[in-house]
């Protein structure tokens, strides 16, 4: 019986010594918000779609210790591909960047060493929302903090070993999932 007491009692000690933790990471966006619908300024236009085809403002704020880069994805897993479809994978963002404006993708606001992957349309950048009509898809938009400063990737590199690299180095992440339907 002691021994039970003294574990509790230690167990108890070192949850009261533990330090306070840091801040959540966390995600926020003045034109995307969780569960809600997208607006035409994050739909493609093109594949029956008529929108704007802009990239979302984001910011995020707490990345964990250690971070050294972030990285960014919009995935809608309910695209009927067997594998979901890749609207934006961006990487090597630095770690001095918690956020991207409005439209970033494709008009050079997000230029040195940051790289915009190719999306499942088949351009370099942000491809918005176009799913089936009739259906409702999810899109999750998800900053990334990394251990590392730079994903050595290959050229022309596949969504797919974009995000293995990227869950390789991730420290923690933030997201917010939208909604969309025609």
């Amino acid at each position: 019986m002691p021994s039970k007491f003294i574990a509790l009692g230690f167990l108890l000690v070192t949850t009261i010594a533990a330090p306070v933790s840091a801040q959540e990471f966390e995600l926020t966006s003045t034109t995307v918000f969780e569960g809600e619908k997208l607006t035409d300024a994050q739909v493609f236009e093109g594949f029956g779609c008529e929108g704007e085809n802009q990239s979302p403002q984001l910011s995020w704020t707490g990345a964990p210790a250690g971070t050294k880069s972030f990285a960014i994805s919009v995935y809608d897993p309910d695209a009927p591909t067997g594998s979901g479809w890749w609207h934006w994978n961006v990487v090597n963002l630095p770690v001095s960047i918690n956020s991207v404006s409005e439209n970033a993708s494709g008009n050079n606001t997000l230029s040195g060493e940051v790289t915009e992957i190719r999306n499942d349309y088949g351009t370099i950048g942000f491809g918005g929302a176009c799913p089936p009509a009739g259906e409702v898809h999810r899109y999750i938009f998800t900053v990334y903090a990394l251990g590392t400063e730079r994903l050595e990737l290959p050229e022309n590199p596949s969504n797919a070993l974009v995000g293995f690299m990227i869950r390789a180095n991730m420290l923690d992440s933030a997201s917010i999932t939208a909604v969309y339907h025609r």
